[in-house]
């Protein structure tokens, strides 16, 4: 898919949960380079729930040549946060649809199972790439078919191994 003007999709709070329950951190930097070399990611789009606290967060996603879409996040009564960007993640590839050859949706989320349907009808589908083959929805997987990889067999290439502050929020 080298040479292509594909678009990366991108459920940060999937991706993230997935590799961190792995126990490793992917490096968003290294993952940014291979979503180009691989699957000719020209623009990556990453879905992320927003929080003043996490600047430096979205400063370093944007230098890795991220575009990030906010969403506001929504204080839980357990103190947690929710910030689901799903519905986001599917506006933007519908209304990006006749920018970019195929697009590359990096989640395991089946609730994306109809985008993905959809753009296989339309030939604009290149592949899911979910966390991992245990953090992958049955209906997610019966969508793309044979089209689906996995970024936990990437571990070795994609791991963070630098020391210092990096781009997931903690040191």
């Amino acid at each position: 898919m080298k040479h292509a003007e594909n678009f990366a999709f991108i459920d940060s709070t999937n991706l993230h949960l997935g590799i961190k329950a792995l126990g490793w951190q992917l490096d968003y930097r290294r993952f940014r380079i291979y979503l180009g070399e691989k699957y000719g990611v020209t623009k990556a789009y990453i879905f992320i729930g927003f929080s003043p606290l996490q600047q430096q967060l979205y400063q370093q996603l944007q230098e890795y040549g991220y575009v990030i879409i906010f969403k506001p996040v929504m204080q839980l009564p357990d103190g947690g946060v929710k910030g689901n960007c799903d519905a986001e993640l599917v506006l933007q590839a519908m209304i990006d649809i006749d920018q970019y050859q195929k697009a590359v949706i990096v989640t395991g989320d089946g609730d994306f199972y109809c985008l993905v349907n959809h753009l296989k009808k339309v030939a604009k589908f290149a592949v899911v790439l979910a966390p991992s083959a245990q953090n992958c929805s049955s209906l997610l997987r019966k969508a793309a078919g044979k089209d689906i990889a996995f970024v936990s067999s990437l571990n070795e290439k994609l791991a963070y191994k630098r020391k210092g502050p990096h781009a997931d929020g903690t040191a």
